[in-house]
């Protein structure tokens, strides 16, 4: 999980939560989605209050990617994940995801299969699909991971593109993306028990138990 974040996030902006594996970034990204409840703190989304107002908040915000919560299955060809979101996103067009496509760049073809794409079109294909839905904001998680150094600068350039039609972009990374206007860095240590020496661990972890 995550502890001590204070963040504000002007509509319109782009979050990037960066912190290494265990600093609880997925979970920020859920929570501020409203599908995970917290176990303290407030959070606030488009005026609305979590918990109370989850339902309204989980119909306002589109998670492209939070693996392994919500990811793209491997084994789809393109055109049937175009097709069921068509299906099962209200609103969602196939003219829609095309214009998406066009938003952040990327051209796969409805015959590939998702796992056979590259790193970065798996992820703008994602981004895409989430961003056909017409959300108030929008989660995409691991945003660098098993990109190339050259791949990084274009998908951080995507997302800008994306939060320009409208949504606010919560994101997650390992490492700090390239400073931007309307940025919001946040970063995220491991978590206050991994930082804890052995011997406490080790009492916490039995006492758990």
């Amino acid at each position: 999980m995550f502890e001590g974040v204070d963040v504000d996030v002007p509509a319109g902006g782009l979050l990037a939560a960066h912190g290494p594996a265990g600093s609880g970034r997925t979970s920020l990204l859920l929570a501020l989605a409203g599908r995970m409840r917290l176990s303290g703190g407030a959070v606030r989304v488009g005026g609305h209050v979590l918990p109370a107002a989850g339902g309204r908040v989980r119909r306002m915000v589109a998670i492209a990617r939070a693996a392994p919560a919500v990811d793209l299955e491997g084994r789809l060809r393109v055109r049937e994940v175009m097709a069921e979101r068509c299906l099962t996103s209200p609103g969602v067009t196939e003219r829609g995801i095309r214009e998406a496509f066009e938003t952040v760049d990327v051209s796969p073809r409805g015959a590939d299969l998702v796992e056979d794409l590259g790193p970065a079109d798996r992820l703008l294909l994602a981004t895409a699909l989430a961003l056909a839905e017409r959300p108030g904001a929008l989660v995409v998680d691991d945003v660098d991971e098993g990109l190339p150094p050259d791949a990084q600068g274009p998908v951080w350039q995507a997302l800008q593109r994306v939060r320009g039609h409208g949504p606010t972009v919560l994101a997650g990374c390992l490492h700090p993306p390239p400073l931007t206007v309307g940025l919001v860095a946040l970063s995220l240590p491991r978590r206050s028990q991994d930082r804890l020496p052995a011997e406490t661990a080790t009492v916490r972890k039995d006492a758990d138990t």
